[in-house]
């Protein structure tokens, strides 16, 4: 899954619960879900991280229509790729829920996992902020 014009990359939810609530274009989490609009980043994901997407997306605090979470949900599937996870059974994660988007990005080699949170994932080189993330898709022209 080498292309140069792309990156792959798990998405955790919050940075998508903050790219659909922000009204800032230039803040990173829009402008790596515009990325993921304009195909520079392609999802990875798999049922389970669908699942809390949609799940967390329409929690009613977030004022976001059945309608528009479909859309991007939609948008994330039909352009994203559903991966089988690799089994992580040696790293603690303080929040278990978070293990499988770690699962999921070790399934694909040269991807990221874009997080608001890092603290909650290993200290590893692919494990990213989106403003790290932002940087990278500058790094390789991909905006």
């Amino acid at each position: 899954m080498n292309d140069l014009n792309k990156v792959y990359a798990v998405i955790d939810t919050n940075v998508l619960v903050s790219a659909l609530l922000t009204s800032t274009s230039s803040s990173n989490p829009f402008i790596i879900l515009n990325a993921i609009y304009n195909k520079r980043i392609v999802p990875i994901f798999n049922d389970i991280i669908l699942s809390e997407y949609r799940e967390v997306l329409m929690r009613p605090k977030f004022h976001l229509s059945l309608k528009q979470v479909e859309l991007v949900l939609n948008f994330l599937v039909s352009n994203g790729i559903s991966i089988v996870p690799v089994k992580e059974e040696t790293i603690y994660f303080p929040d278990p829920k978070d293990i499988v988007f770690y699962e999921v990005r070790m399934a694909v080699d040269d991807s990221y996992l874009v997080t608001g949170n890092q603290k909650h994932f290993p200290n590893k080189p692919f494990v990213v902020t989106p403003a790290q993330m932002v940087e990278i898709l500058i790094e390789k022209g991909l905006i």
